[in-house]
């Protein structure tokens, strides 16, 4: 008989996993990437992102609401729509939350050698090596896990306040003439001004998806019918605003092409942006408050990842070993240890705009089968009207194909390939033919 994990999270602790998933990349990194594509148009990118996942986070809530285990649209995709839709959701899952944990990394990496003053050529063996620390934390346990998340989120929340504060007069001071013209690419490949918007849009989308961290931890969350609905809700609403807040500041004192080169160049813009600042230690604290929320992002990316490799692991659709508990109920280690592996290999890339880009390619298809899913409902268990969902797929498809060329063809290969490898282990597996 399968072990069942714990509920030990309330409402609490389901804002605080949201947040501490949500305040990081996004806004120390990706705002950056995206500001290369669209340049002060990221502003609007931001927006249209919000609201694409506010659809899909709609569309996640009452799916796990409904289903409230471990897994999130892996388990939706088996339940309300087909094996092969399920599967196809999970792998895609553990592609772009592994090179999302891994941009993380590469993240926190950056921010660690601007704040202590490290040569450049660290970064990526510290990456790899902060990401092989947090995922034996995450063996610990999520009790352990959720307190470091207090304290993360409440250190990043500081270290972004008063970067908005301490930019805010320089800002002002630029005037609106770094916001002209609005929409103009920078370091986008997209001919087409839309084109280049809709690519931010891609980039920022993964920004808001930390969300969906509450509901892959469904078989952890007490009360899940509302615990759930409600964390979603303000976790996506209140990150938008502090998004928006950054991008206008970061933007109005350093200009986009500022802000989009300290990305390109450093990975770590905002401390640099800071350096700017009139007041003094302010690079400093926005560097930590980096660090916090970078280790946090790949702390809880990691949770996640663990979680989903479990659920696949259950079914067969992964080597059954990954479905270990270990004995207290609290952690299945060989899938968190496994998963930490593929993480540390990519953050060895040591480029953040490949691994975030192939992160927004292959959660985008992921949350397409989201949508799909609650689509897939019986109408007596939804919680919102269909056009929500009809809404979030649409969106994703098209965004999705977006980015460049040659990012989706290779998630439409690594699909391919995770769809045979499936195949082969229920080959292999007499109870599964």
């Amino acid at each position: 008989m399968n072990r069942r994990l714990r509920r030990e999270l309330g409402m609490g602790g389901a804002v605080v996993t949201g947040l501490g998933s949500m305040l990081g990349t996004g806004i120390f990194v990706s705002i950056g990437l995206a500001t290369g594509a669209a340049g002060p148009a990221v502003l609007v990118a931001i927006l249209l992102a919000g609201l694409l996942a506010t659809a899909n986070a709609l569309s996640s809530a009452q799916l796990a609401a409904e289903h409230p285990v471990s897994g999130g649209t892996y388990e939706y995709g088996y339940e309300f729509v087909h094996p092969i839709a399920g599967f196809a959701a999970g792998w895609m899952f553990l592609c772009a939350k592994s090179a999302s944990a891994a941009t993380a990394a590469i993240g926190l990496a950056a921010y660690s050698v601007q704040l202590f003053g490290f040569s450049a050529r660290w970064r990526t063996p510290l990456a790899c090596g902060l990401a092989v620390a947090l995922t034996l934390f995450v063996v610990g346990g999520m009790r352990r896990a959720f307190q470091l998340n207090l304290v993360i989120v409440s250190i990043t929340v500081l270290a972004l306040l008063a970067f908005v504060g301490a930019g805010a007069p320089s800002a002002i001071t630029g005037g609106l003439g770094a916001f002209r013209p609005f929409l103009r690419p920078i370091l986008s490949a997209h001919a087409s001004p839309w084109s280049a918007l809709l690519e931010a849009v891609a980039l920022m989308f993964v920004a808001f998806t930390g969300y969906g961290r509450i509901a892959t931890l469904g078989e952890e969350v007490r009360r899940p019918r509302t615990t759930i609905p409600r964390a979603i809700a303000f976790t996506v609403a209140s990150v938008g605003v502090l998004y928006l807040a950054v991008a206008v500041v970061a933007i109005g004192a350093a200009g986009a092409e500022g802000l989009a080169s300290a990305t390109d160049a450093d990975a770590a813009p905002l401390a640099i942006i800071a350096r700017s600042f009139p007041w003094n230690g302010v690079a400093e604290v926005v560097a930590i408050g980096a660090l916090t929320a970078l280790a946090g992002v790949l702390l809880n990316l990691l949770l996640g990842l663990s979680r989903v490799v479990l659920a696949m692991a259950r079914r067969g659709d992964l080597p059954r070993v990954l479905g270990h508990i270990d004995q207290s109920g609290r952690t299945p280690w060989p899938a968190v240890l496994v998963m930490g592996a593929v993480v540390t290999a990519l953050a060895a890339i040591g480029d953040i705009r490949i691994t975030w880009s192939f992160s927004a390619f292959t959660v985008l298809l992921y949350y397409s089968l989201t949508n799909l899913a609650a689509l897939a409902l019986p109408p007596g268990a939804r919680l919102y009207p269909p056009w929500i969902a009809w809404a979030g797929l649409a969106g994703c498809l098209v965004v999705a194909f977006q980015l460049e060329s040659a990012v989706w063809s290779i998630g439409l290969l690594v699909l391919g390939v995770g769809l045979f490898c499936r195949w082969g282990l229920h080959r292999l597996d007499p109870a599964l033919r």
